[in-house]
């Protein structure tokens, strides 16, 4: 008799369990890097997080936290910091008055945007992929999050 080989589901062989752990070390050097810039512009990196995603487009409370995945009460506490700051402005939303949109003002968005350019973990590897290369994994990490192109 031969030893049999154990059987792997498609979840547990050696090549998923590999691609699974480098995915993890990429976001885990990503937050780290993304910690350092925040702390640089002297904010936390859910300040950096929620200033980003404001940066792009003003949106009420409720989404940014539906957006991170935290609490409603969380993003107020955000909000009123980077308001403070002069980074982020409360507006009432144009569609429904009853709803706050919380906006980058013009210095909120200026440091959203020298934030995102002081990133460069993954910036220097993928330059050194081809146009091809990258518009492959970008395909393939939008359809791994349930994305359609």
């Amino acid at each position: 008799m031969t030893p049999q080989t154990p059987r792997t589901t498609p979840h547990t062989d050696a090549l998923t369990l590999e691609v699974v752990e480098l995915v993890g070390t990429v976001v885990a050097r990503y937050h780290e890097e993304y910690e350092e810039a925040a702390a640089k512009h002297s904010l936390t990196g859910a300040q950096a997080r929620v200033l980003a995603l404001l940066s792009r487009e003003p949106m009420p409370m409720r989404r940014i936290a539906q957006k991170l995945k935290c609490e409603p009460s969380n993003v107020t506490g955000i909000v009123d910091r980077l308001e403070g700051r002069g980074l982020v402005e409360r507006r009432p939303d144009p569609d429904d008055r009853r709803v706050k949109l919380a906006a980058a003002t013009e210095d909120g968005r200026e440091t959203a945007g020298r934030l995102r350019a002081s990133l460069n973990f993954a910036r220097e590897p993928l330059a050194g992929l081809s146009a091809e290369e990258r518009t492959t994994l970008r395909d393939l990490l939008r359809r791994m999050l349930g994305e359609t192109p």
